[in-house]
């Protein structure tokens, strides 16, 4: 049965076919003048000096902990309660994840994390989860404190702020996603670094292109990859980031919808709400918690025989994924996440989602938790 409410839905426009159809018929394809535009429009945007594109956020980020110097030994401290890849590259690099637990914002507690660090501890890579900033006051006390780096997980919150300050340019460093599921997507893979490290742009640029810098198609300098960024895609990015606020406002509309037509229904849970000007969700996801994981289950199947699809980020928090239990012995208990991870169940959530579809879903969860 085809879902007649879906999870997500990338917002598409003629104008968008358009700049498609005409980068195609400029010949160039990667790495050109719309890559440049992009990266540039991106930065300004989000407050940032550079902004280097990438292939994907996970490529974006392994080349900028191969510009750090990350040695075997170094740990990051960072939350479980994340998609996979925000870890990949670590350990990629020979460094080791941290797993702290979360808040009840759903993203990286700061206690926890004070209590895990070590004199190995050299960073630490807070998640921006769900579309809500991580608590950036307290991360950036702590690596104050402790002389460690920030890098800000952005993949789910473009356009979200901390106290007025974009998310991403808030640290030194941060990395953002184009997932086509994402705020911001580029039909495709696709993601970007910010730093304020010119060294660092250029050590990226030339890894990410062969170990070539620009100009030297046939002098390689470094043995490096091919995590490049294309043409077409950042025309894509252009245009979406030119809906980006206005998209980020469907997204704050829907999310009110369910708060309206879900108040006062026991059983569920809705996502924490922005405090005044301290935070300002974006809703990559709306993310509910029931009572328990039998009631998150049955809800799930009983929206999914109503043509409504659901999802769950993430089921498995990544300090019990089998890549990591069978990696590590010291594997933590992080009794929040591991709660969480049975009992939350993501609602339908796009900028175009209309409060009908908010009402027909809302009604749906109603029914079932009677």
């Amino acid at each position: 049965m085809a879902s007649k409410i879906p999870l997500s839905r990338v917002y598409q426009s003629e104008t968008i076919d358009r700049r498609i159809l005409e980068v195609v018929k400029t010949g160039n394809y990667i790495l050109g003048p719309e890559c440049k535009a992009f990266a540039d429009e991106l930065a300004k945007y989000m407050g940032v000096k550079h902004m280097v594109l990438s292939n994907s956020w996970t490529a974006a980020v392994h080349l900028l902990h191969l510009a750090q110097n990350l040695k075997a030994g170094d740990e990051i401290l960072v939350p479980s309660l994340t998609a996979f890849p925000s870890i990949e590259p670590m350990i990629h690099v020979g460094a080791k994840p941290i797993f702290c637990d979360i808040d009840d914002t759903y993203t990286i507690d700061p206690e926890d994390a004070k209590k895990k660090i070590t004199n190995r501890t050299v960073g630490i890579l807070p998640v921006h989860l769900y579309g809500r900033p991580a608590n950036m006051d307290a991360m950036m006390k702590l690596a104050a404190d402790h002389g460690l780096w920030i890098i800000e997980d952005c993949a789910q919150c473009h356009g979200a702020k901390w106290k007025g300050k974009k998310a991403g340019g808030i640290a030194r460093m941060a990395a953002f996603s184009f997932y086509p599921s994402k705020n911001l997507t580029v039909y495709g893979d696709g993601g970007a670094v910010a730093t304020d490290d010119p060294k660092a742009v250029e050590t990226i640029q030339m890894l990410q292109n062969h170990g070539r810098r620009e100009g030297g198609k046939y002098f390689h300098e470094e043995v490096g990859y091919n995590l490049r960024f294309n043409e077409i895609q950042a025309a894509v990015g252009r245009e979406q980031l030119k809906m980006l606020d206005e998209l980020n406002v469907g997204r704050r509309r829907a999310a009110d919808w369910y708060r309206r037509e879900l108040a006062g229904v026991k059983g569920i849970t809705m996502p924490p709400e922005d405090k005044g000007d301290e935070t300002y969700s974006v809703y990559h996801m709306f993310v509910t918690r029931l009572d328990s994981h039998e009631k998150r289950e049955g809800l799930a199947k009983c929206l999914k025989e109503q043509g409504i699809q659901t999802g769950v980020h993430y089921p498995v928090p990544n300090h019990q994924q089998p890549a990591i239990t069978k990696r590590y012995n010291d594997i933590p208990r992080l009794p929040k996440t591991e709660d969480y991870c049975k009992r939350i169940l993501s609602l339908p959530m796009f900028a175009a989602l209309t409060e009908q579809e908010v009402v027909t879903v809302s009604n749906a969860i109603k029914q079932y938790l009677k």
